[in-house]
């Protein structure tokens, strides 16, 4: 089921109800409410892989209790071990298994011993990169003692599967979200309506920017052969919004949602095109993703702590298995690699962490220095970004050859007229908004109550006006 869908207008109201009513005082009566839902929610997609979700859970679960029973650390280990291999062999089956099969046919046919690749009609289950990280986490902070395991199958089963952050993340860790399953949530007024204003929000950056961007960028990638250099150019930086719109749009959505119901999501975006250099944009983008690989494996290799070439070491494999993590296609890889690349020198030079605070924090307009380190740092993610759309390596390089030619001087061509002054309303809003946790979480929130709502309904008039037509599936699904 899709967030932007007439289908869900239905059904949060109606799981909305039905949790707050029907719910009552009972945590279990208001988990098992939710863990339906969840299930609606994603058997919406395909009905047929709910077996699958359902046996990642019982697996973790199982892997769990039987630590309960187990002290040895040999057990233990080998406990871990299961949970692992189940949940990265189901992943790397469905998302991986064409990719080696193909590049391992590729490597017999250049040695001269040509060989078919075996190929399997394989429908890669929606989420699946997201509740397989998230289970994993369960079990590993469970091994490593930060946690206490779940006795309430129903509760980790809820957790596992909310729909409102199941297909896309957040990737939420346990320690987070597990415990919000067993206390009575009160319903808060203002929680709630914040959790509205930031679902407006996140509706505004998908139906308005992201949609409206993908259908210049799908015109431009699309014929990319014909197109002259700055319009190459034009299409990187909107697909630069599509995709923050498309998957910011979509956290801001699902952690909104979350809070109608009491709960708290991490934070996933935290205005990463502000940022002044790579080391801050990294920061700032898909967080829950960074510090999920942060905890579970650069730190585990050892981080920093074994000296620069072992950070530079780390830090590359972070950035490459990244990119891998998103597809089976060397783009990402490339796309993961080049960010490595852009990251090296802050390792280097010991600056990764010179620009933590907040822009211009207190202040209207950055610090000349500032603008220009912003506005150079997303000519970077620009060029990276063409990795990532492009189809194969091949039409990353011909487009990146197109874009660096004479014409990237000549006037763009463009198609749809409102886009820039849509996309020149959203930074302004994002650049106000900057110091929060979202764009609107306080604009607004002083102004006389018909100023305030008139400016909500604007919000809600531009997007009946501009949003593109048609439900268009989010980018992050197929991740």
């Amino acid at each position: 089921m899709l967030f932007n869908s007439l289908d869900f207008a239905v059904f949060l109201p109606v799981v909305f109800l039905l949790y707050w009513l029907a719910g009552g005082s009972s945590i279990a009566r208001r988990n098992l409410i939710l863990l339906a839902a969840s299930y609606v929610f994603y058997g919406w997609w395909d009905w047929r892989f709910l077996s699958l979700l359902a046996f990642s859970t019982l697996v973790d679960y199982a892997v769990v209790r039987a630590w309960d029973r187990a002290e040895e650390p040999s057990r233990r280990k080998a406990l871990l071990a299961t949970s692992l291999v189940v949940n990265l062999g189901l992943l790397g089956f469905f998302k991986y298994f064409n990719f080696f099969a193909a590049e391992f046919a590729s490597a017999f046919t250049f040695l001269g011993m040509p060989i078919a690749a075996a190929r399997l009609d394989i429908i890669l289950p929606v989420g699946i990169s997201f509740y397989t990280f998230q289970t994993l986490s369960y079990s590993i902070d469970v091994y490593r003692r930060q946690l206490v395991p779940s006795r309430d199958l129903v509760a980790f089963s809820a957790y596992v599967s909310f729909f409102p952050q199941l297909v896309a993340g957040p990737i939420e860790r346990a320690t987070n979200l597990l415990p919000q399953f067993a206390v009575l949530q009160r319903f808060d007024r203002a929680k709630a309506a914040d959790g509205l204003r930031q679902m407006l929000w996140g509706l505004f950056k998908k139906l308005v920017i992201a949609d409206n961007c993908a259908l210049e960028v799908d015109r431009i990638f699309g014929q990319h052969e014909t197109m002259g250099g700055s319009t190459l150019l034009l299409g990187a930086v909107l697909f630069a919004f599509q995709i923050y719109g498309d998957f910011s749009g979509y956290s801001d959505i699902a952690i909104g949602c979350a809070r109608l119901f009491g709960f708290s999501l991490m934070r996933n975006f935290a205005f990463p095109y502000f940022s002044r250099d790579m080391a801050e944009f990294w920061r700032r983008w898909h967080i829950s993703l960074s510090t999920w690989f942060r905890d579970y494996l650069y730190i585990p290799l050892g981080g920093s702590k074994g000296g620069r070439w072992m950070a530079v070491r780390n830090t590359f494999i972070i950035f490459l298995v990244s990119g891998f993590w998103h597809g089976a296609n060397w783009t990402f890889m490339a796309w993961g690699a080049l960010n490595a690349l852009y990251f090296l020198p802050l390792l280097l030079r010991g600056s990764n962490r010179t620009h933590i605070e907040i822009v211009a924090a207190g202040r209207w307009l950055p610090k000349p220095g500032d603008a220009l380190r912003i506005g150079s740092t997303f000519l970077l993610t620009c060029i990276a970004w063409v990795f990532f759309r492009s189809a194969d390596l091949g039409q990353a390089f011909e487009y990146l050859r197109g874009m660096l030619s004479p014409s990237l001087f000549r006037s763009p061509e463009f198609e749809y007229a409102p886009l820039p002054w849509l996309i020149g309303f959203f930074v302004l809003l994002e650049w106000i908004g900057r110091e929060h946790q979202f764009a609107l979480e306080r604009l607004g929130l002083r102004w006389p109550w018909p100023l305030r709502w008139g400016f909500y309904a604007l919000l809600i008039a531009v997007i009946g006006i501009y949003m593109a037509v048609g439900e268009v599936p989010f980018i992050y699904f197929q991740f």
